[in-house]
C-alpha cells in the first residue's frame, strides 16, 4: 500500500500541539448569532390543535412551517422541537448549500440515471429559492453563490478531474464545470497538495448555518407557526376512527389533520424507519480570523467551498469574518446507533485535522484554532433523503440527508407537503422519492458492516482509489457508506 499526501507531509508536532493550545469545544456558528436570535421560547404545555404539527425544529422542520404557511397561510401550524431550535445538526454543520439532491452526480446516476435530467433541474431551482428568499423574507444568512472547488490531492485523481470536466463538456456545461490545471488551481487556492481542480461555479452557495435557521424560525413565528422548545416527543397516536393525529410530550399534546416528521437523526417515531439511518459522527476544526497577510498567501478570492477528492474527504471554507473551517476525514460510527454528546469529544480526530490542515495550508503555521465541535449526520444507504407517508396518509417524513442536507431540505420539505396533500406532481413522480433504500441491518452486523466499510474506504485511498471485493460489492447492491 501506499502513502497519502497527508502522511508524507506532515507538519511538525509543535506546530499541531501550538494550533490546538486554547482551542475550546463550543459551536462557533451558534456563539456567532446576534443576542437573542435563539431560546426563550416556552415549552408545550395542555393541548393544542393545529391543521400540521410538526417534529423537529432543524432546517427540515422549519422550511415545512415556512412553506406550509406560504401555501396556506390560514393554517394553523405548530412545530415542537426537543432541545432549542436548530442546537444539532442545522447549527453545526459546513454551511455547504449546494445544488444536487443526490448526493452528487455519480450517486445519482448509478441509482436513477433516467431522472438525473429532472433532479439537476429541481436541485438548481431549489438552490434558486433559497438564495433568493434571503430578499422574499427579509433574512440574512450570509449567503455566497461561489460555487465548489475539487482539488486532486493525489496523482491518480487527476484523471478523474478529466473525466469528469470532459463529461461536464459533452453535456454543454462546459463554462459552468471549469478544469483547473496544476497552476491554475493553486492560483486560485494556494496549496502545494493541490495538483489539479474542477470549480462548478453555480451548484453551491455557502452560508452561516445557524443564521438560516435562527432566521428561519423567526420567519415561521412572523407568519404565525407555534414553536415549542425543550419539548421532546414521547409518541404519535393516530386513533383510527378520527383520521387525526397527535404528538404526546411530557407537557400536552398537539391533535392535527396531518404531522411531519423531521427528526434527522434522531429514533424515528415510527418503528418502519428505525433501521433506515445510522448516526455517523463528523468533526470540524474552525481557525481564529486570518490576518490580511494571511489570507493573502493562500489567495482564496473567489471564495468558493472546498471538497477533495479522496474517500476520507475534507472540506473546508471560509466565513465572513475570514476564519477557515476545516472539517471531515474521520466518520465515526458507534455500536448501538447512539447519539451521544460524549461522542463529541475525540482528541485523535482533532489532533489528525490539524496536521492535514497544516499540510494543506503551511504558509499558515502559527495559526490557532479557535473552535472544535461534532455532530451526527443522518446517513442511508442510498446517500440521500428517503421519503414516504404513514398512518393512512396522516403523517410525512424525510431522512437521511446523509451529510448533504443543507440545501435538500428545502426540497423535503416540499415533497413532505406534497404528499400529505396529495398532489401529483414532477417531485412525487420521481424514483427517488416513491422507492425506499435498503435499511442498515441491526447489530452486531451494522458496525461490522460499516466499520469493515470504513476500512476498505482508507486502503482505497492508499491504493491510488481502488476498491477492494467489498466496496465492490457494496457498490453493486447500491448500498453506500462514506466519509
Amino acid at each position: 500500500m501506499g502513502t497519502t499526501v497527508f502522511e508524507r507531509r506532515r507538519p511538525q508536532t509543535s506546530v499541531v500541539e501550538h494550533s490546538l493550545a486554547a482551542t475550546r469545544q463550543a459551536v462557533f456558528w451558534l456563539e456567532d448569532l446576534p443576542a437573542g436570535a435563539t431560546g426563550g421560547r416556552p415549552k408545550l404545555a395542555g393541548t393544542r390543535v393545529a391543521d400540521l404539527v410538526i417534529v423537529g425544529g432543524g432546517y427540515t422542520g422549519l422550511w415545512s412551517a415556512v412553506l406550509a404557511k406560504r401555501r396556506n397561510p390560514n393554517a394553523r401550524v405548530v412545530l415542537v422541537e426537543a432541545k432549542s431550535i436548530g442546537w444539532a445538526a442545522s447549527g453545526r454543520n459546513g454551511g455547504f448549500c449546494e445544488a444536487s439532491l443526490t448526493h452528487g452526480d455519480e450517486n445519482g446516476e448509478s441509482r436513477w440515471p433516467d431522472e438525473m435530467p429532472t433532479l439537476h433541474r429541481l436541485g438548481i431551482a431549489n438552490l434558486d429559492a433559497i438564495e433568493a428568499s434571503e430578499a422574499e423574507f427579509g433574512m440574512d444568512f450570509h449567503f455566497e453563490r461561489t460555487g465548489q472547488l475539487a482539488p486532486a490531492i493525489e496523482e491518480h485523481q487527476v484523471e478523474w478531474l478529466r473525466d469528469w470536466h470532459a463529461g461536464a463538456v459533452a453535456k454543454g456545461e462546459g463554462d459552468e464545470v471549469v478544469y483547473l490545471d496544476e497552476a491554475a488551481v493553486q492560483a486560485s487556492v494556494a496549496s502545494p497538495t493541490f495538483l489539479a481542480g474542477v470549480w462548478e461555479k453555480n451548484t453551491n452557495g455557502m452560508l452561516h448555518p445557524a443564521r438560516l435557521v435562527s432566521e428561519l424560525a423567526r420567519v415561521a413565528e412572523e407568519l404565525g407557526v407555534e414553536i415549542f422548545e425543550h419539548s421532546p416527543v414521547k409518541g404519535i397516536e393516530t386513533p383510527g376512527s378520527t383520521g387525526a393525529v397527535s404528538v404526546v410530550t411530557d407537557g400536552g399534546r398537539v391533535d392535527a389533520t396531518h404531522a411531519v416528521l423531521a427528526t434527522n437523526v434522531f429514533p424515528s417515531l415510527l418503528k418502519r424507519n428505525r433501521l433506515m439511518t445510522v448516526p455517523v459522527y463528523d468533526y470540524v476544526l474552525m481557525t481564529e480570523p486570518l490576518s490580511k497577510q494571511q489570507l493573502a498567501s493562500i489567495g482564496w478570492n473567489d471564495r468558493q467551498g472546498i471538497g477533495d477528492m479522496a474517500n476520507q474527504f475534507h472540506y473546508y471554507r471560509l466565513s465572513k469574518d475570514n476564519r477557515i473551517l476545516f472539517g471531515g476525514y474521520d466518520a465515526i460510527y458507534h455500536y448501538g446507533r447512539k447519539v451521544r454528546s460524549s461522542y463529541e469529544n475525540r482528541p485523535e480526530t482533532w489532533q489528525k485535522l490539524a496536521s492535514h490542515f497544516f499540510t494543506t495550508f503551511p504558509q499558515l503555521e502559527g495559526l490557532q484554532f479557535s473552535h472544535q465541535w461534532a455532530g451526527a449526520i443522518d446517513t442511508s444507504t442510498q446517500f440521500t433523503a428517503f421519503f414516504g407517508t404513514a398512518r393512512d396518509h396522516r403523517v410525512a417524513y424525510a431522512a437521511g440527508f446523509t451529510g448533504l442536507g443543507v440545501g435538500s431540505t428545502r426540497f423535503a420539505a416540499e415533497v413532505m407537503l406534497d404528499l400529505l396533500e396529495r398532489r401529483e406532481n414532477e417531485r412525487t413522480q420521481l424514483e427517488m422519492v416513491r422507492k425506499r433504500p435498503l435499511p442498515f441491518p441491526p447489530e452486531p452486523a451494522a458496525a461490522i458492516g460499516i466499520n469493515a466499510t470504513r476500512w476498505s474506504l482508507d486502503r482505497a485511498d492508499h491504493n491510488r482509489g481502488r476498491r477492494n471485493v467489498l466496496l465492490k460489492t457494496l457498490d453493486a447492491l447500491g448500498l453506500g457508506f462514506d466519509s
